[in-house]
């Protein structure tokens, strides 16, 4: 597997999970928490990239159930194309059905209330994300 630290979002209407890992691959840890309508959103976005140096990004796209896609996946398509505009790296669709209720369900298993803790779960929701994709990418090894 390639060394190098990967980024994941988990894009919302209104806030924006993300995710970082370590150089080797190994650990997925939440890293912060936007949102979606900062008039800032591309510079933050440009300031991670800067910062960390990923070398993939993974995005969360949201799905039904059933695998069809409606409009919060247009939403987080517009996002991903926002990515694609501030930088070369590539962006990697990660079907995040679920992620949002398991990391929802573990913050609750460790006592944090749902209101309280709707940021930590959008940043959970990112580490889920970042964990499939890096588990994807040892796989095709």
């Amino acid at each position: 597997m390639q060394r190098g630290r990967r980024i994941a979002f988990d894009y919302g209407d209104v806030r924006i999970g993300v995710a970082i890992c370590d150089s080797d691959a190994i650990v997925a840890s939440p890293l912060t928490t936007l949102r979606s309508s900062d008039k800032k959103l591309a510079p933050l976005l440009i300031q991670l990239f800067e910062e960390y140096r990923p070398i993939r990004i993974y995005v969360g796209r949201p799905s039904n159930m059933d695998g069809t896609l409606g409009e919060a996946a247009d939403k987080c398509q517009r996002f991903c194309e926002l990515l694609e505009l501030l930088t070369a790296v590539p962006v990697v669709w990660i079907d995040e059905r679920l992620t949002t209720v398991s990391a929802s369900r573990k913050l609750k298993e460790a006592g944090l209330r749902a209101k309280a803790a709707k940021s930590h779960i959008d940043q959970a929701a990112a580490v889920a994300i970042l964990e499939f994709g890096l588990a994807l990418e040892k796989s095709r090894e």
